[in-house]
């Protein structure tokens, strides 16, 4: 299966951008971009790709050993940026330091579960919101409207394991589906590996 660690926003916080995300589809240019669906907006710790089912515990303990290790910290969702004109993000504020590091102990956990990792790189916070189609897109009226937006702060608690279902081929404007696998709370709190 496709897998990736992630930390997940909370409705509330996903609402407020999503209030943003409504403007942005109004603007000259926004049917030619690829939209992101709300309940699959996540922060991508680390993409694993195709993972074999017999990796899964070793995967699942060494994600749990991964949160318990990181205490909950703040975050909020604010402002916007973009790689070229590919995708669209909504960026990430508040302590990005201990984001960073869930981010490569979630890495780590998972390469010292066997799992063939692409090559290491810096982490960098983001929600993505779009992406462009065919030659991409032109993210300049889209990050006027983003810049200005500032998200309300949220602790993060749990360090999530999601699974990845890629859109069936040759339906338009279907999207992947993100389906919870498990879940850890940061700083080892009552256990959520369900």
């Amino acid at each position: 299966m496709r897998l990736f660690a992630a930390v997940l926003p909370p409705p509330e916080r996903l609402d407020e951008l999503g209030q943003v995300v409504d403007r942005l589809h109004r603007l000259p240019g926004a049917g030619g971009v690829r939209w992101t669906a709300r309940p699959g907006w996540h922060l991508t710790l680390a993409f694993m790709g195709e993972v074999e089912d017999a990796a899964l515990p070793e995967l699942r303990a060494r994600l749990e050993r991964a949160a318990s290790r990181t205490p909950p910290f703040s975050l909020r969702l604010h402002g916007g940026g973009h790689f070229g004109r590919r995708a669209l993000w909504a960026g990430v504020a508040g302590d990005l330091d201990a984001l960073r590091l869930l981010a490569e102990r979630s890495d780590a956990a998972a390469r010292r579960a066997g799992i063939a990792m692409d090559e290491h790189r810096r982490y960098r916070a983001h929600l993505t919101v779009a992406r462009g189609r065919g030659d991409g897109m032109d993210p300049g009226p889209f990050l006027e409207v983003l810049d200005g937006f500032e998200g309300g702060r949220w602790e993060a608690g749990e360090l999530t394991l999601v699974r990845s279902r890629p859109p069936v081929g040759g339906v338009r404007g279907e999207r992947p589906r993100y389906e919870r696998v498990g879940g850890w709370p940061l700083g080892g709190g009552a256990d959520g590996a369900g």
